[in-house]
């Protein structure tokens, strides 16, 4: 039986790639098939800012073609530093925080950096012990929530040597941030929803806040309320708040029970928008309009803000932003990037919607 050239080179190929696939592809493979030194490969997967675009298409090209998976982890013990930013949340049941860590995660993959994610459930203590437990992994910087911290961890991240921001609050002095930081004033959001209200006709404005011996942003948004309730002067602050996480029962209890202390509340401002939708509920219950016999006004914007009955007036925190500033600030110091401690300070915008009058 005679085989032609070609037959032969059809029963050789097979032979060759099944060699292949039993071994691991190494960057040398990478550099030998895109025609480029392994030193640019390595540069590509630390860099790739740093390499030609060029350069950086034939190794892409080349990755792509051959299924090449880099070994983070050999790289990080070698350059004592990985490829990951550690994120530290508070909860992931708030879709703002969820879209913050989203924007976060996006920005980071798109510059080769994975995030790893921790979650608090607001417990310094459980901060703590995720904090050390990330650091051990080298990360290359880290994103944490707030400025609760134990002394132990505010120990260990300044002494990481690596990018540090706390977002989502303002520090007190400069000196209560680690390093970055980039969020708004809690306070001021407190304080902006009771002026909403008295602004618009109310005359007696109650609050109801959950989790606020947990959260401090919680507590420090019962402060703005009632810093402007004394500022108007027109009746004492009215607050009652739960230990329980928010949720639309909670809202639905607590403004039960202010109401039975003082029926004749005309607003209520809530700690976020899931209390704001029970104490619409239980306002429907009662018979009472929103907004004529009681005006409502929420935090967070949730997906459902606009669309309850009626729409949820509330206060938008910028997550997508906050998400933005800490990635870029992080990238540029991952980058080379001489940049001091800075503190961004964000706006918050208040969104009208049916559950307050219009402003008088």
């Amino acid at each position: 039986m005679t085989i032609t050239p070609t037959a032969k080179a059809g029963r050789a190929a097979p032979r060759k790639r099944a060699r292949r696939a039993t071994q691991r592809v190494t960057m040398t493979d990478v550099a030998a098939a895109a025609g480029v030194s392994a030193s640019t490969v390595s540069l590509y997967f630390r860099r790739p800012e740093a390499v030609s675009p060029h350069l950086a298409e034939k190794v892409r090209a080349v990755i792509d073609e051959l299924g090449y998976v880099p070994n983070l982890v050999a790289g990080s013990l070698a350059a004592a530093q990985s490829r990951t930013v550690a994120v530290i949340l508070p909860s992931i049941l708030n879709s703002f925080y969820a879209e913050t860590y989203n924007t976060l995660q996006s920005l980071f993959q798109g510059s080769r950096y994975q995030t790893m994610l921790g979650v608090t459930e607001f417990s310094p203590e459980v901060e703590e012990d995720l904090i050390r437990a990330f650091l051990a992994w080298s990360p290359a910087a880290m994103v944490l929530t707030g400025f609760d911290h134990t002394e132990r961890a505010r120990a260990m991240l300044r002494g990481a040597g690596v990018p540090v921001v706390e977002m989502w609050d303002m520090p007190a002095t400069p000196d209560e941030a680690v390093d970055l930081s980039v969020g708004f004033s809690h306070f001021e959001v407190g304080r902006r929803q009771t002026a909403h209200l008295y602004d618009q006709g109310s005359r007696k404005v109650a609050y109801i806040g959950a989790a606020v011996h947990q959260d401090l942003r919680v507590r420090s948004r019962t402060d703005g309320y009632e810093d402007e309730v004394r500022r108007r002067g027109l009746h004492p602050p009215i607050a009652l708040t739960a230990p329980d996480a928010a949720s639309t029962p909670v809202g639905t209890w607590l403004i039960d029970e202010v109401l039975a202390a003082h029926p004749d509340i005309d607003g209520v401002v809530c700690s976020n928008d899931y209390l704001a939708l029970g104490a619409m509920f239980e306002a429907r219950r009662r018979d009472l309009r929103i907004p004529e016999d009681l005006a409502v006004v929420g935090f967070g914007d949730l997906g459902f803000s606009r669309v309850s009955l009626p729409p949820l007036t509330t206060v938008r925190p910028p997550q997508r932003e906050i998400g933005r500033l800490a990635a870029m600030q992080i990238l540029a110091r991952l980058g080379g990037a001489r940049i001091p401690p800075s503190h961004f300070a964000l706006e918050c915008e208040l969104v009208v919607r049916d559950s307050t009058r219009p402003t008088l």
